[in-house]
C-alpha cells in the first residue's frame, strides 16, 4: 500500500522515524492500530444511536433547544457559587 501525506504531515513522521528509529511502516502500523478500534466504536456508537432515533426510542432535541441548554449550562458554569 502505498499512502501520500500533506507536506506538513510528512515532516512530521519524519521527525518521528528520526526520532525513535523506527521505520514509517512501523510508526503508522502502531498508529492505525490505535485509531482502528475508537473509530470501529465510534461508528458502532453512532449507529446504534441513529437505530434509537429511528425506532422511537428516543426523541431528538430540537437545535434551538440544544442551543438554549448549552448557553444556560455554560453560564452557570461561568456565574461564582452562590450568586
Amino acid at each position: 500500500m502505498e499512502v501520500h501525506f500533506a507536506p506538513d504531515v510528512q515532516a512530521k513522521i519524519d521527525q518521528l522515524v528520526s526520532e525513535t528509529g523506527r521505520t514509517p511502516d512501523k510508526l503508522l502500523e502502531d498508529a492505525m492500530a490505535g485509531y482502528a478500534p475508537e473509530l470501529v466504536q465510534t461508528r458502532e456508537m453512532l449507529n446504534s444511536r441513529y437505530d434509537d432515533l429511528k425506532s422511537g426510542r428516543v426523541k431528538p432535541i430540537p437545535g434551538d433547544e440544544v442551543i438554549a441548554r448549552l448557553r444556560k449550562k455554560s453560564a452557570a458554569r461561568r456565574s461564582p457559587p452562590g450568586s
